[in-house]
């Protein structure tokens, strides 16, 4: 133990016989040790994911129409076997109560939710909003978006689209 404490493993200081420089020196090897069980261990492994996105379109809006116009996109997340994920959307140009396309000035509501009752919004798990949470399987992982843009809506005619971004967390 002795040895432990010599002037090579002090980075070329003197050794000192104080409690002290016996804690400082022990600092060194305790690091050394985590370090060699991190990688023993594979905690400091590097994992990816890669994702592809379809988005929703949803075709012709009839403003005159009393029913709402229900599309469906997709993401997919590819995480190797057992990593844990979720996946958060933005609110895009709106807010996640109600999302806004926009052409120009003029606006169009929607929103995007988890699954095809349309409930919940799909957000980023603040103010009541879903985030959907997977596990990797090597493959991508399919996870519909399932979009409704409600009806008798007063639209001028034109192309409305917004812009959202999918966050996945792992």
């Amino acid at each position: 133990m002795r040895t432990f404490f010599s002037r090579s493993f002090s980075a070329g200081q003197p050794a000192r016989s104080t409690a002290a420089s016996k804690r400082n020196a022990l600092l060194p090897w305790l690091l050394a040790v985590a370090l060699a069980l991190t990688a023993q261990q594979g905690w400091a492994q590097t994992v990816t994911c890669s994702l592809s996105v379809t988005g929703v379109s949803f075709g012709s809006y009839d403003v005159f129409s009393g029913v709402a116009l229900d599309s469906t996109g997709n993401i997919g997340v590819n995480c190797a076997s057992g990593v844990g994920y979720s996946i958060a959307l933005s609110a895009g140009g709106g807010s996640f109560t109600q999302r806004v396309m926009a052409n120009g000035t003029h606006k169009l509501n929607y929103n995007l939710s988890t699954d095809a009752t349309r409930i919940p919004v799909w957000g980023d798990g603040t103010g009541g909003t879903a985030i959907v949470n997977g596990s990797g399987t090597g493959t991508s992982v399919n996870h519909g978006v399932y979009g409704r843009i409600p009806a008798r809506q007063n639209a001028t005619v034109g192309s409305y689209s917004d812009s959202i971004i999918v966050t996945v967390t792992f």
